[in-house]
């Protein structure tokens, strides 16, 4: 049974002007999501800013959106970090608040050898009984998941199921979809490689493009899996302007830009995250009107 299939978002923290979690604003940004389709929610992701967030306000995150979405899809908590106890500690509250999944980043900055990946995905797996989704994203951890020791972990650990993969090397996830032979569930953790990535045998997207526009996104996966590559495909196509300026600055400035023009008041950014330039505002806003997204 999949954890989900489909688009996940990777939803923003939204904060009040004076830098507290705005929880109204995120039960507001729960319910858009999910009555626009949205499959499962991940929160405390990197989009979520979680790496600036105090343990004590990570886990009231966790649990508060456990309780507001009430089963309604999945929750699956952030809970990685580069210190594995700490990831233990995270993932075992998460797992006592109700979350449905964990998402666990691979240990950035102090990094890890492939036999340190696997000691550190074992020892956080087996502290837990929930299923776990590693998350690839050398570009950010300096820190890469071989193929050969996501299989490895997949089979030999019952709780690790699949793994978010965003390193953007569609060579390597080929191979490790070769090497899974069905034994790992695949999530794109690119926007502009949906499609490449469910022809690959993925389930679906953790989603950054589905904060602002989770109708698309939920389609554009599901249509694929219903066997409708060409409207798979289209929508793909349509996105990627929209995508590129999204990434235009680093994750979630963007992000959090546009749910300000579309009017949601997802308040500022931690720092060190400062706010996204202006001439790239005007750039992201003309993306987002010409892809139907409604600005205000």
């Amino acid at each position: 049974m999949a954890i989900f299939k489909g688009a996940a978002v990777a939803i923003v923290t939204p904060f009040l002007d004076n830098g507290e979690i705005n929880y109204p604003k995120l039960s507001e940004l729960l319910d858009y999501q999910i009555e626009n389709g949205t499959d499962a929610i991940v929160i405390c992701g990197t989009t979520g800013e979680s790496s600036t967030l105090s343990h004590e306000e990570h886990l009231e995150a966790i649990r508060f959106t456990v309780e507001h979405v009430k089963k309604r899809v999945p929750v699956i908590a952030g809970t990685g970090s580069n210190c594995t106890e700490t990831a233990i500690y995270l993932s075992r509250e998460a797992e006592k608040y109700g979350a449905d999944a964990l998402l666990v980043v691979t240990p950035y900055y102090n990094k890890a050898t492939q036999k340190g990946l696997i000691a550190h995905y074992t020892a956080v797996a087996e502290s837990v009984s929930l299923p776990i989704i590693m998350y690839n994203v050398p570009s950010r951890t300096g820190c890469n998941i071989q193929p050969e020791t996501a299989v490895a972990l997949a089979k030999n650990v019952r709780n690790i199921v699949g793994i978010k993969e965003a390193s953007g090397n569609i060579s390597q996830v080929a191979k490790l979809m070769q090497l899974a032979d069905g034994c790992i569930e695949l999530y794109s953790g690119n926007d502009d490689q949906v499609v490449p990535i469910l022809s690959l045998g993925g389930y679906g997207v953790i989603s950054v493009l589905s904060n602002v526009a989770p109708r698309q996104t939920h389609d554009m996966v599901m249509k694929y899996l219903e066997g409708d590559t060409a409207g798979s495909l289209a929508i793909q196509m349509k996105a990627i302007p929209v995508i590129d300026k999204l990434f235009c600055e680093v994750n979630p400035i963007p992000v959090k830009a546009a749910l300000n023009q579309m009017g949601f008041e997802v308040g500022p950014l931690r720092m060190p995250l400062t706010e996204m330039e202006p001439e790239h505002q005007a750039q992201l806003k003309q993306a987002m009107i010409d892809f139907g997204i409604e600005v205000k």
